[in-house]
């Protein structure tokens, strides 16, 4: 007769065995992913020189004569991460020092919840309210503004990370213990004195994540660069011109007519490639981040 002990022996056993299956299958996913992203990108360049791709500055690999200089898409990835950072880390950064040491509850349960809505938004509705809006009142600013450009996409991708940056900066310092907050007013400091002086700095390892995750996402975007930044591939640092970023030619080429196999196909390979090293690099950055700055309180 199984005892109460050895069944739940047993169970504890099933749930292990489950537990480490669903791991193994992240894995392996993540394993498949790698494989089939690194192993195009290896035939592209047995096709393409690698110091073509990293040195010239002009991207056409659908028009002859073909040129594969990946820079103009790297730029104009980076002038979106840019102009998005540039919105969102003082918006966000701002509501979630006052969400966190201003707000009273009642104002907090109220204004936190809308301003998550904005992350609930489709990121194709960002992508049309840079297009129909942000992008008429920038031409009433400044005429020479193209319909398509990255200084619209960019501030629409900016709007769109804001609840990112806010909801992970303010997690941080919602962890600060309060004692500080009150020593520190036993010294005669102000509330923002205690808000920039005492709270962000002993949170700072969240609040520096929270802003690289925010960029990761912000340089993976889709959908907003290639409605309202235009599909210009063209080295340019103008940020009223029209652009592409790798996101935006990898959806290009997808969505048009290419031969499977081709050098055009796997063009976007090599792209993605690129594309995951440059985040992949980020979350180091920000695992760096977390793990220098790291603060433990008793």
């Amino acid at each position: 007769m199984i005892t109460m002990k050895q069944r739940r022996k047993r169970n504890e056993t099933w749930i292990k065995y489950l537990l480490s299956a669903l791991a193994t299958i992240s894995i392996l996913t993540t394993l498949g992913i790698i494989y089939s992203l690194f192993s195009e990108t290896f035939v592209f360049f047995q096709h393409v020189s690698i110091v073509e791709f990293f040195t010239t500055l002009q991207w056409s690999p659908s028009l002859k004569p073909q040129h594969f200089g990946v820079w103009p898409l790297v730029v104009g990835t980076a002038m979106i991460a840019i102009g998005s950072a540039a919105v969102a880390i003082p918006l966000g950064l701002g509501s979630a020092i006052y969400l966190s040491e201003y707000a009273k509850k009642k104002t907090r349960k109220v204004i936190k919840p809308i301003l998550e809505v904005l992350a609930g938004i489709p990121s194709v509705v960002y992508g049309f309210f840079a297009l129909t809006f942000i992008t008429p009142i920038l031409r009433d600013i400044i005429p020479s503004t193209k319909i398509f450009n990255a200084a619209s996409a960019s501030i629409a991708v900016g709007i769109m990370i804001i609840p990112l940056v806010a909801s992970l900066s303010e997690d941080a310092m919602n962890a600060v213990p309060d004692s500080m907050r009150q020593g520190a007013y036993a010294l005669g400091s102000t509330r923002f004195e205690v808000a920039t002086k005492v709270v962000v700095p002993a949170a700072l390892s969240g609040i520096g994540s929270a802003f690289v995750l925010a960029i990761s996402r912000a340089i993976g975007e889709t959908m907003i660069v290639a409605i309202a930044a235009g599909q210009s591939p063209i080295l340019t640092f103008n940020p009223l011109n029209s652009i592409q970023t790798m996101t935006g030619f990898m959806v290009n080429v997808a969505l048009g007519d290419i031969e499977y196999g081709s050098i055009e196909y796997q063009t976007v390979f090599a792209v993605g490639a690129l594309l995951f090293l440059l985040t992949f690099s980020l979350n180091l950055i920000a695992r760096y981040i977390v793990k220098k700055n790291r603060e433990t309180y008793a």
